[in-house]
C-alpha cells in the first residue's frame, strides 16, 4: 500500500505533527515554523505530547527488535484519520517505508500500515496538499538547497523545495555541483565511520563554497547539524538552516524568537 503512487488528498482542517528528536533537542525553531506555516494555511495542528523518537537510529543500526519497540510507542499516537506530517524526510521514510516491514506478522501490522500511509514530509505537505503561495517579505539573498537522501530517494520530494523557493521572488538560488550526494551524515553512519562522514561533508560544504552559497537550507536536520558544524569548524563562510525555518522568517516579516533554526 505505502509504495503505489502518492495520491494527493484536499487539505484536511487538521494534521498530527511529529516534531523529530533533533527538532525537539536541536532545532525547535524549525518545528515551530512549521507549525505556524501548517496554521497559517487554516490547518488545526495537533502535537501528541508523548512523542520521542521514530525508531531509525536502531533500526538502521541492525537492531529490530529495539526499533519496534521504539517504533511501537508512537503508533497509538494518532487514533484519528489525519494526515502525520514531518519535517524531515529521514523520520518521514522510516514511518513511511520501514513500518510496515518492521511490523510485518506483529498484533501491530495493520496500525503501522495505516500510520505509514498517512505519513507526510512538509514541504511536499504545503506545497502539495494546502497549495501554498508564499509571497516573499524579506530582503534579496543567495541560498542554495541540499536535499536529503531520504527525502530524495524515499520520500521521493526532491523537486519540492526549489518549488517553494521560486515562489520566493528576493531569493537567488544557485546550484551547487553534485547536489545529490550525501552529506555524510547518515544517523549513526557518522559515529561509526567518522573519518568517511569528515570527508563527504568536507566535499559537500566545499562544493556550497565553490557555489557562491553564503547559506544554505536543507530538508532535514541531520544534514543540517553536520553541515553546519563541519562548517563552522573549518572556518568555511557557509550557514545552515531548515528550509520551513526560511520560508517562515522570509514570508512572516518575523525572526525566529531565539530558538535554534
Amino acid at each position: 500500500m505505502t509504495d503505489a503512487i502518492r495520491v494527493y488528498p484536499a487539505k484536511p482542517d487538521k494534521v498530527y505533527f511529529f516534531g523529530t528528536c533533533l527538532v525537539d533537542m536541536f532545532y525547535p525553531g524549525a518545528g515551530m515554523a512549521g507549525i505556524q506555516l501548517l496554521e497559517r494555511e487554516g490547518i488545526a495542528v495537533i502535537f501528541p505530547q508523548d512523542q520521542t523518537c521514530c525508531g531509525q537510529p536502531a533500526y538502521t543500526s541492525g537492531y529490530h527488535d529495539e526499533a519496534r519497540a521504539v517504533a511501537a510507542a508512537q503508533l497509538d499516537l494518532f487514533p484519528g484519520a489525519w494526515p502525520i506530517v514531518v519535517p524531515s524526510g529521514s523520520c518521514g521514510g522510516m514511518m513511511r517505508k520501514h513500518y510496515p516491514a518492521l511490523f510485518e506478522g506483529t498484533p501491530k501490522a495493520s496500525l503501522a500500515e495505516n500510520v505509514a500511509g498517512r505519513i507526510w514530509e512538509l514541504t511536499d505537505f504545503l506545497l502539495n496538499v494546502c497549495h501554498v503561495h508564499l509571497e516573499d517579505l524579506g530582503e534579496p539573498a543567495t541560498v542554495a538547497l541540499h536535499t536529503s537522501c531520504s527525502a530524495r530517494r524515499e520520500m521521493g520530494v526532491a523537486e519540492v523545495g526549489p518549488h517553494l523557493l521560486k515562489q520566493l521572488e528576493n531569493v537567488t538560488v544557485v546550484e551547487q555541483a553534485r547536489p545529490e550526494e550525501c552529506c555524510g551524515f547518515g544517523g549513526t553512519f557518522a559515529v561509526r565511520h567518522p573519518e568517511i562522514s569528515a570527508a563527504m561533508v568536507s566535499d559537500k560544504i566545499q562544493t556550497l563554497v565553490d557555489a557562491g552559497a553564503p547559506k544554505f537550507v536543507t530538508t532535514d536536520c541531520g544534514c543540517l547539524m553536520n553541515m553546519s558544524g563541519h562548517a563552522q569548524k573549518a572556518g568555511q563562510p557557509v550557514r545552515g538552516q531548515h528550509i520551513v525555518s526560511f520560508l517562515w522568517q522570509r514570508t512572516s516579516g518575523q525572526d525566529d524568537g531565539g530558538l535554534p533554526s
